[in-house]
């Protein structure tokens, strides 16, 4: 049965992309644990402007896990302890009376930080615009049917297609590398003939623009994965790996 409980808070405040930041640490009192993190924001931004002070800024939409935007790093763990879900679906139930909730932005030279806890996180939507689509002529919609594709070869197709692009991945990496979320694009559409035809320019185009917008290399450690709210495989990483060489031999 879920309780309220007191808890406080350690948010990170920063003006703008320029200032100086600095961690702020707030008190709650009776919180129901049948909340959620980002309703538990809420009510924090209710007092602090009842208090006649500035609210805490964060990234939030559909609060349904299918939007990525809730990016917040809590107690050390992209989108909070608990496995396989986002921000907005982590409830106050995780944690308990009397703790300290450290709540801070993604890091990474990739996400600048715009204020509090919102980054920018649009270096994702430039590298989707250097290849992760299908520019050509495919013609009429076809039948269901019309294009054999093997059941595996779908399911792991989709199964890249659940990257929501939250940005999880980089925060997660030491190196505040975007591998495994440029390898689930990329992914998604190698792995179905709809894809072939652009392949190695997609493969060249996405890697370069990762590079290009300051994200770090990948090591392998396995951080991104373990911490994907999507719980997508760095098998992906392994993949793109493969159609990037490819494109280079082709060269």
């Amino acid at each position: 049965m879920d309780k309220d409980i007191n808890i406080k808070v350690k948010v990170w405040r920063q003006n703008g992309p320029k200032e100086k930041g600095r961690f702020e640490t707030y008190a709650l009192k009776n919180i129901s644990q049948g909340s959620s993190f980002l309703e538990m924001l809420d009510i924090l931004n209710e007092q602090l402007i009842n208090e006649g002070k500035i609210p805490v800024a964060f990234d939030h939409d559909c609060r349904e896990g299918i939007c990525g935007m809730c990016s917040l790093y809590i107690n050390g763990h992209p989108h909070g302890p608990d496995g396989e879900i986002t921000t907005c679906q982590l409830h106050m139930r995780s944690f308990n009376d009397g703790d300290t909730i450290t709540i801070e932005p993604w890091r990474s030279a990739g996400f600048p930080i715009i204020k509090d806890l919102v980054v920018d996180r649009t270096a994702f939507e430039k590298i989707m615009q250097a290849g992760g689509y299908v520019s050509v002529n495919t013609g009429g919609i076809p039948d269901a049917n019309a294009i054999p594709i093997p059941r595996d070869k779908a399911e792991l197709a989709m199964d890249a297609a659940a990257c929501i692009g939250c940005g999880a991945c980089v925060a997660a990496c030491k190196n505040g590398s975007a591998m495994l979320f440029v390898a689930a694009k990329v992914s998604q559409l190698a792995l179905l003939p709809q894809g072939k035809p652009e392949a190695a320019r997609r493969a060249k185009s996405m890697v370069a623009k990762m590079d290009e917008l300051g994200f770090g290399n990948c090591t392998n450690t396995g951080a991104c994965e373990v911490e994907c709210p999507k719980n997508i495989s760095i098998s992906n990483i392994a993949r793109l790996n493969r159609e990037f060489l490819k494109a280079k031999f082709k060269d």
